[in-house]
């Protein structure tokens, strides 16, 4: 039976962070929390699950993920955010899986909590992730603050686990909003320190067809408010994060100008 290590990373989780850690008792062999020196109290709150807790200052969330893994004690993780935990039918499918791991990683489909409303479409559900898997063969990877698990070759096997990590998102509009202007500068950032830059089209057409794939095609219209909700802040990220990418190109042009 192989041994499995949670490993969580933390900034001021106080209102989410126990469920977290109580959906890991007795799936897990160990919990690490790597916490960005948080300043409320969740650095108590861990005290009292015995968790390995390390601070770090936030290194970007990949890279704070990656720092996460070389943690853990055991070569098997669940990777979790502090605002997530394990549904109880995941909770069983892991706890077999430990005397029956034969891939080297297994998805989990992510259910999505927001305003106190479980979302059931648009790009929130299934929401597939790659969160148990060997770290040998896997690593955070992606475009900051978008990190997902990528396996290390394309050779590497992955199953899908039953049940779900639940994850608590916003938990009002105006908290929503203020993500969504945070979440658009830091992806507009990484775009523009890789070399991406945007056009007059992409500020025109891309947020029109990331509203009409979430809202018509994945159905985020049978969500009822909440889901026009979402879909219009997945448009309007996409609007910010390109507007802001554009202007990134033309300060970038103005100072090689000079």
């Amino acid at each position: 039976m192989i041994k499995l290590s949670g490993v969580i990373i933390t900034f001021n989780e106080e209102l989410k962070i126990e469920k977290c850690l109580k959906s890991l008792v007795g799936v897990v062999d160990e919990i690490v929390v790597v916490d960005s020196f948080s300043t409320d109290n969740t650095k108590s709150i861990c005290a009292k699950y015995n968790v390995k807790f390390i601070q770090q200052t936030f290194l970007g969330y990949i890279e704070q993920k990656n720092f996460a893994l070389t943690q853990a004690s055991y070569d098997h993780v669940v990777s979790l955010d502090g605002d997530e935990a394990l549904s109880e039918t995941l909770q069983k499918s892991i706890v077999a899986l430990k005397s029956n791991w034969t891939l080297n990683g297994y998805y989990c489909n992510r259910f999505n909590n927001f305003c106190g409303q479980w979302i059931k479409h648009s790009d929130w559900y299934p929401n597939k992730k790659l969160r148990v898997f060997d770290r040998r063969y896997a690593e955070w990877k992606g475009i900051n603050p978008h990190d997902m698990v990528v396996m290390n070759s394309p050779d590497m096997k992955v199953g899908h686990l039953k049940g779900d990590i639940l994850h608590w998102t916003y938990q009002s509009y105006s908290e929503f909003n203020l993500k969504t202007e945070h979440f658009s500068t830091i992806a507009a950032n990484a775009y523009f320190q890789l070399g991406k830059r945007s056009r007059y089209w992409n500020i025109l057409l891309n947020p029109f067809w990331a509203f009409f794939k979430a809202y018509v095609l994945r159905q985020g219209f049978l969500d009822g408010l909440n889901g026009f909700v979402i879909c219009v802040q997945t448009a309007n990220i996409t609007f910010l994060k390109y507007t802001k990418l554009y202007e990134l190109s033309n300060k970038e042009n103005s100072h090689l100008k000079r």
